[in-house]
């Protein structure tokens, strides 16, 4: 059964699951799905288009699928679809895709603090942790197990590797691969995120072929011999495969 505050607003046409909480000065639109056992604490505001898991908390102010920031949206029907046992602080926006892709996704075990923003078209894995008033530009994706701390503003169309560590206060305009840490100013490759690695229970020797590839990649001037002898001189495990894949894929260049 859900617990519905009186003081809140709620669309008939919503389709709510079960055993969710919705508090005060809730607003939840019409052709909005919610599933089991989310927590909406006050004035949360779910937008057309939301798309919900189970088991996720949403903190005060939070806004959910709301409409792109984007002038090239003409309000075509699209979706925000958030994973399950999210917690999504504070004055959190999330906005739905465009006709670009269509929606916006966030995916499994989130943290994402307060005040920060997920701009449209944004397809975000799972299990992060984004840090305070960090900010995404529309079509930006992050992949698994990465950590973005605050206040890191980052460029529409940019892809952010697994498992990395981003410093707060950081901007970048690039790709950032995985595995890594990045900080400084201007943001450039500050070595491998060994405690993050270590952490999820890398070994010793994978780290090592990890850190070989990258010193492959960063002492070399064109990205396209580096892959070669990375191929030619390293065993091709999935965690070299990875890098390989996301360098020859990158659109914007990798960070540097």
């Amino acid at each position: 059964m859900n617990q519905i505050h009186p003081l809140a607003i709620v669309s008939p046409e919503a389709k709510l699951g079960d055993g969710n909480i919705i508090g005060p000065f809730c607003v939840i639109d019409g052709n909005v799905v919610i599933g089991d056992n989310n927590n909406f604490m006050n004035s949360v505001t779910v937008h057309t288009g939301a798309r919900i898991g189970s088991g996720n908390e949403f903190f005060p102010g939070a806004s959910i699928s709301t409409k792109p920031q984007d002038l090239k949206f003409k309000g075509e029907e699209t979706t925000c679809e958030i994973g399950n046992n999210n917690s999504i602080r504070e004055n959190v926006t999330i906005s739905r895709g465009t006709a670009s892709k269509g929606t916006t996704i966030v995916g499994n075990n989130c943290l994402l603090m307060e005040n920060m923003h997920v701009a449209h078209d944004c397809i975000l894995g799972s299990n992060l942790i984004i840090g305070n008033s960090t900010k995404f530009a529309g079509e930006v994706i992050v992949d698994d197990n990465a950590i973005i701390s605050g206040s890191v503003l980052v460029h529409q169309f940019c892809h952010i590797g697994g498992f990395v560590m981003i410093q707060g206060g950081c901007r970048f305009s690039q790709d950032i691969p995985p595995y890594i840490m990045a900080g400084k100013e201007p943001t450039r490759y500050c070595g491998l995120n060994l405690v993050g690695l270590r952490r999820r229970g890398f070994s010793n020797e994978t780290i090592e072929k990890i850190h070989e590839a990258y010193r492959i990649i960063y002492g070399k001037g064109l990205l396209a011999e580096a892959v070669e002898e990375i191929k030619n001189t390293l065993e091709v495990t999935p965690e070299i495969q990875y890098i390989i894949d996301f360098v020859t894929a990158s659109k914007r260049g990798i960070l540097r």
